[in-house]
């Protein structure tokens, strides 16, 4: 059913959970498994050496996550094609979700209260709302 499946993995507890549930989905249909981890940068940086200075620092931010979802994928016997982004995480996950042509996209949701999530939004709405392929959110 799901040839491509996405994972979105920022390194926190709940993305964990969405990770091990990709694996096991990627395990029952023999999916492609790919996780994408986005280190954000400030929508309104003062200087060009902000965002080079951002680039420079998420692989080395997200090296344990790339460890431990290869670890995990490789104990499920599954291979996971692992994608280390600079820029908006929104933004950014829809843009590879639809350049994979992704057939599911599992992310983690922190639950923030209903008053943060009414005045801000939260970016699982937002995946939700803008992916272009079924998303999976995981509590």
């Amino acid at each position: 059913m799901f040839e491509k499946i996405l994972c979105a993995n920022d390194g926190s507890e709940r993305a964990a959970h969405a990770l091990e549930l990709a694996i096991a989905i990627a395990k029952a249909n023999g999916s492609e498994l790919h996780m994408v981890s986005v280190e954000e940068i400030d929508y309104m940086p003062e200087f060009i050496e902000e965002v080079r200075e951002e680039v420079g620092t998420a692989a080395r931010r997200f090296h344990k996550v790339l460890q431990d979802a290869r670890q995990a994928a490789r104990a499920q016997q599954i291979d996971i094609r692992t994608h280390v982004l600079t820029g908006h995480a929104v933004r950014d996950i829809v843009l590879l979700a639809t350049e994979l042509k992704s057939d599911l996209l599992v992310i983690g949701s922190n639950g923030h209260s209903r008053f943060y999530e009414r005045m801000l939004g939260s970016r699982a709405e937002r995946l939700v709302n803008l992916a272009p392929c079924p998303v999976l959110v995981v509590k």
